[in-house]
């Protein structure tokens, strides 16, 4: 049976793209998923400096690399701060970068972003669709949920159009598998 991991790019733990990545994550039929939680990864500032203090990288981001190459595929829905990566993200990247520079393995992936915005996080879905392939992801389908009170409750996307949207790209994404 395959192994997915799923996981937000936010530490809140009301997330609202940790129940967007869960809720994309259930819905693959056959596989074994697994909902991460950065929360349960906690690593210390990066800096060259602590790195080398350090003598290497901390455990935890050896941990979440790991879980990352041994899975089949991967779902991330990246929570949007000023545009960008949320702080905790962009620092646990930077340390699972320094331990592999081709961070995602060449694992299929669908790149989720939800905001309670208009826009659905896309600024920060921009910055990641330039930058992961150059990790080596392999970014299969890509979804943008916009307005999350208003497009999601009781665990789900409450939009047919929208849902529907998800499922296409989660066919994509069962299909690279």
């Amino acid at each position: 049976m395959k192994h997915i991991i799923a996981f937000a790019g936010s530490n809140s733990k009301t997330s609202i793209n940790k129940q967007l990545a869960t809720y994309a994550a259930n819905l693959v039929d056959n596989v074994k998923a697994e909902v991460l939680d950065l929360n349960d990864f906690d690593v210390p500032l990066f800096s060259v400096d602590l790195e080398t203090s350090m003598d290497g990288q901390p455990e935890n981001a050896h941990k979440l690399l790991n879980k990352i190459k041994a899975a089949d595929g991967i779902i991330i829905s990246l929570a949007e701060h000023n545009g960008a990566y949320s702080a905790v993200f962009k620092n646990m990247f930077d340390w699972m970068s320094r331990i592999e520079s081709k961070t995602f393995f060449g694992k299929p992936m669908l790149l989720m972003a939800t905001s309670p915005g208009a826009r659905g996080g896309q600024s920060v879905l921009t910055i990641a669709e330039d930058r992961f392939p150059r990790h080596n992801a392999n970014i299969v389908g890509v979804f943008s949920l916009p307005k999350f009170k208003d497009n999601f409750s009781e665990g789900k996307i409450n939009d047919k159009e929208l849902n529907n949207q998800l499922i296409a790209e989660l066919d994509k994404f069962k299909n690279a598998l």
